[in-house]
């Protein structure tokens, strides 16, 4: 079987030296075993996706010496592949209307979170709210987003423990999902449809991916796309979730933060050599 990996930025800010280790290790784990390496553009939300920003990629990757196959796939142009699966499974009935904002989540969990970053996400497990309330809501015109539901998930697919997944790198060996961490995960939005979880689980079926290299801070999201993949009869590639990089503060590479930028690097006179003898390639 041929070695199938890819690195799926989103076009909503500019890469940082986390974008570029992620992507470095992917790169090189395809070409040293004679693999694909893919380049993906998940920009499923066009209210924070700019074209800029996607050339952006694409200028600083090049900049690495990277290489990858033609034509890049632009989750853009597919919005209807993912919302059709969302369809699905509304019609599986394992999906509610969550009409909560993110604010109000926070405020009842006490906590912060952000929509970059699964790993900080509130465990919401609300359920749906009664057929005339909903009716109300969706007259008035509320802003809802669409959450898998959990107890729904598993009543059709049954316990949840024989689910499972090999994972390479981070703790090696067979893991098994518990998507209970991330509670009632948002699958889609009133305003872009479906989202990004489902994007990424169908495009890796569809571009025959075998090996998902990404950062340890998605490893919870994978028990949740171990649940969408049974649910939608996909199959389970092999994961490999690298370490994070460490800015001067302690804190993980974050665009929130405004990191420095590959861009920021290039301007200061820093070369894409020394750059990547710094990340130890």
């Amino acid at each position: 079987m041929t070695f199938v990996t890819r690195f799926a930025p989103s076009p909503t800010g500019l890469l940082h030296r986390g974008h570029a280790f992620s992507a470095l290790t992917a790169w090189v784990a395809a070409k040293g075993v004679g693999g694909r390496f893919l380049l993906r553009i998940e920009d499923t939300d066009f209210t924070r996706c700019r074209p800029e920003y996607e050339a952006a990629i694409v200028e600083d990757l090049r900049w690495l010496s990277l290489d990858w196959e033609l034509p890049v796939l632009r989750q853009s142009e597919h919005r209807a592949d993912y919302d059709a699966a969302l369809a699905r499974l509304r019609g599986m009935g394992v999906l509610y209307r969550c009409f909560r904002t993110r604010k109000e989540i926070l405020a009842l969990a006490g906590g912060a979170a952000h929509a970059d970053d699964p790993a900080d996400t509130v465990a919401f497990t609300g359920g749906a709210l009664s057929a005339d309330e909903e009716a109300k809501r969706l007259a008035r015109g509320e802003a809802f987003a669409w959450r898998l539901s959990l107890a729904a998930a598993r009543e059709r697919l049954g316990a949840f423990e024989g689910l499972t997944w090999v994972e390479e790198t981070a703790d090696p060996g067979v893991h098994r999902a518990t998507p209970e961490r991330l509670g009632d995960m948002v699958m889609g939005r009133k305003d872009i449809g479906a989202g990004y979880v489902i994007a990424s689980v169908i495009d890796d079926a569809r571009q025959g991916v075998t090996h998902v290299i990404r950062g340890e801070d998605l490893i919870a999201t994978t028990s949740i796309q171990r649940v969408l993949q049974a649910l939608l009869g996909l199959p389970t590639p092999v994961y490999r979730h690298h370490r994070l990089l460490l800015g001067p503060d302690g804190k993980r590479y974050a665009k929130r933060d405004r990191s420095v930028t590959l861009a920021e690097l290039r301007a200061s006179g820093m070369t894409a050599e020394a750059l990547k003898a710094e990340l130890g390639f």
